[in-house]
């Protein structure tokens, strides 16, 4: 058997079910956070908690979902990915029982296989993460389950990571994106306990060159858990929650720099958190998530030009506080929750292509 030490791929199949023939001879596509015996997916709950329908129009071309190479091991709650010198990067998160790794994966597409990298300095979950001028930023994070934030933050770059200038404030499950040589932290939630946590609207900007952090206009509503990332000239803070999944947003803001004003724009036809968005074919898709007793499986698409959503293929494996990027003509989905809560891990990795 192999181990989920050797960092090997996976099948590139596209069947009706990749997630499970992707990883067929490999260590255990799932994992549970309290039970290290459980080692597949919790089918009656997925199937009560799983919804794929979304309200928006469906698009004509809806593409679809293929099987890339699984994580080394099941993870949930990196809550972000990015993009450096063409591979997907993850950090932290929950895995093998516990909810403060230091975890540090990065995927290569052209080789479709998992690569070994330096680990972060500190584990923890819910890590911000943004690439700017060709360097990783990771940017806060809890450091209990999904709870008990702290203000540090680190680099990546010649392959070691260092520790910049904190956080004005300890936060987690902030969006994070770049902007004119910027780096923007937007929201995010505070509490050392869950009957404390709360959502904040605080928007703070670093200055790589200056090692030093600024206020700008706080975002309209503070949320946490949101899609977040640069499209067309300006940050795009779309979705996520305000305190908990049992009020999840479909806000959708638009943050001009230049103006330092926020706009809304169309929300999100599917109100959800813990999902992915990122740029592909000049829209902004959307894609998993959770909420109460759901973990959404809609892939939905926003027309920058338009201001309008479309519906595509949901995805095959619902999950969420997952890491997604575009890279070439896929987007990568990697990891995840399949069931509310963190509770349960996978190493699950599709790709949506309209090609």
């Amino acid at each position: 058997m192999l181990s989920r030490r050797s960092f090997t791929a996976g099948l590139t199949l596209t069947v009706a079910s990749p997630a499970l023939a992707q990883h067929s001879g490999h260590d255990p596509l799932y994992s549970g956070l309290k039970d290290p015996k459980l080692t597949d997916l919790p089918h009656e709950t997925a199937a009560i908690q799983r919804v794929f329908d979304s309200p928006a129009p469906k698009a004509a071309n809806p593409g679809r979902w293929v099987a890339r190479a699984v994580l080394p091991l099941p993870r949930s709650e990196m809550a972000w990915a990015t993009v450096l010198d063409g591979k997907m990067h993850i950090v932290g998160g929950y895995g093998e029982q516990r909810v403060d790794r230091n975890y540090h994966h990065a995927y290569d597409p052209a080789s479709d296989k998992w690569l070994k990298t330096v680990e972060l300095p500190r584990g923890a979950n819910h890590v911000g993460v943004v690439v700017l001028d060709g360097k990783l930023h990771a940017i806060g994070g809890h450091t209990e389950q999904n709870r008990k934030p702290d203000n540090l933050c680190f680099v990546f770059e010649s392959g070691a990571w260092r520790k910049i200038a904190p956080l004005p404030k300890a936060c987690a499950a902030i969006g994070c994106a770049a902007l004119d040589g910027l780096i923007h932290a937007i929201g995010g939630a505070i509490g050392d306990t869950f009957p404390t946590k709360k959502s904040v609207d605080w928007h703070v900007v670093y200055d790589p060159k200056a090692d030093a952090w600024s206020m700008r206009r706080p975002m309209p509503t503070g949320r946490d858990h949101t899609g977040t990332l640069t499209a067309d000239g300006r940050i795009h803070v779309i979705g996520g929650r305000v305190d908990s999944f049992h009020t999840n947003s479909n806000l959708h803001h638009a943050y001009d720099g230049k103006e330092d004003k926020w706009y809304a724009r169309a929300p999100l036809p599917t109100a959800r958190s813990g999902h992915g968005a990122v740029l592909y074919r000049d829209k902004i898709f959307v894609m998993g998530g959770e909420g109460t007793n759901r973990v959404y499986g809609q892939n939905e698409a926003y027309d920058l030009k338009a201001d309008t959503w479309s519906s595509y293929a949901p995805m095959t494996t619902p999950r969420h506080g997952l890491g997604a990027v575009a890279i070439g003509d896929f987007i990568h989905v990697a990891g995840g929750g399949p069931i509310m809560g963190g509770d349960v891990q996978s190493a699950v990795h599709e790709a949506f292509t309209l090609g």
